[in-house]
């Protein structure tokens, strides 16, 4: 989302993210996440794993979704193990060495 100020929390953001600034601190349902005060985006942003950029040339500011801390950090492929068209398990890592191409697909 774009926002102007740093020194209160942006009109949309409990709409596009959850996210509500109380007196505890920034809430979404039972979960508070204490916030310094006076209030700053930058100390947000940085609880909530949240991007934010700065466009000094038009003096705005973008904030971004939570990372969740769900990054890569390495391009190392975690084990997976999925079940094959005779639904015996099936270890990716079996295949380590050749190509492989992968198709998934969700009905939602």
């Amino acid at each position: 989302m774009i926002v102007q100020r740093l020194d209160r929390p942006p009109e949309e953001l409990e709409r596009r993210t959850g996210w509500e600034v109380e007196p505890e601190g920034a809430c979404r349902g039972d979960v508070c996440v204490p916030l310094g005060s006076p209030f700053d985006l930058r100390d947000l942003a940085g609880r909530l794993g949240m991007e934010l950029v700065h466009d000094e040339r038009h003096g705005l500011w973008a904030l971004g979704p939570e990372s969740g801390g769900r990054a890569l950090h390495s391009a190392q492929l975690p084990e997976i193990l999925l079940p094959d068209r005779n639904g015996e398990d099936f270890a990716l890592r079996s295949s380590r060495g050749t190509k492989v191409f992968m198709i998934a697909w969700a009905s939602w």
